[in-house]
């Protein structure tokens, strides 16, 4: 089987967890993995959680992240075999950027995997992709899925065709499991 190559999209406010999860796990998996963000730098992670008696979760700093490899003006979306579309606050700012909807939309043209946890549904959202799609996210994201036409379910991870997605950080164990299989069998037909 070739080496898969992943692109993870990335930007400042990204949670933490939900980039760096996937950046080691498919690493591990031997896989070849870029970050891209609007612009090439280390980037601000936030970490959030949930307490008691708070109504909505904390935000928190994170790790700097520092193995973003490209811009979003670097990309170019068929050297890749998958895409991951990481939470937190990023998803809110990066899906203005006209190049990213180009790399996005190439995926979903191409029926290559696509994973998109928490807030990351706002990108494919934003961009009409999830429409008669089944999907999950993070409970506040829920009315912008439904918005674009989406089924919302709430469930720690959710696959429809060649999207992956899940609801926060928690489920990242299924969330990335569910995807690594989707490239597998990508590669291997």
């Amino acid at each position: 089987m070739p080496k898969p190559r992943i692109l993870i999209i990335g930007g400042d406010a990204v949670e933490a967890q939900e980039i760096y999860y996937p950046y080691w796990r498919l690493i591990e998996e031997g896989w070849e993995v870029d970050v891209a963000a609007p612009k090439k730098k280390p980037l601000y992670t936030v970490v959030h959680d949930f307490e008691e008696g708070v109504e909505t979760y904390t935000e928190k700093p994170g790790y700097k992240f520092h193995w973003t490899s490209k811009s979003f003006e670097e990309v170019d979306p068929r050297e890749y075999d998958g895409l991951v579309i990481p939470g937190g606050r990023m998803p809110e700012y990066v899906r203005l950027e006209k190049k990213l909807e180009e790399i996005v939309r190439h995926f979903f043209e191409e029926n290559k995997p696509v994973a998109a946890i928490c807030h990351g549904i706002q990108v494919l959202a934003a961009y009409g992709l999830i429409r008669g799609r089944r999907v999950t996210s993070y409970i506040a994201t829920k009315p912008e899925a439904i918005n674009a036409g989406a089924e919302w379910v709430d469930k720690e991870v959710v696959v429809d065709g060649n999207l992956v997605t899940s609801r926060a950080w928690p489920d990242n164990p299924y969330w990335m499991r569910e995807f690594i299989k989707l490239v597998k069998k990508r590669i291997e037909e």
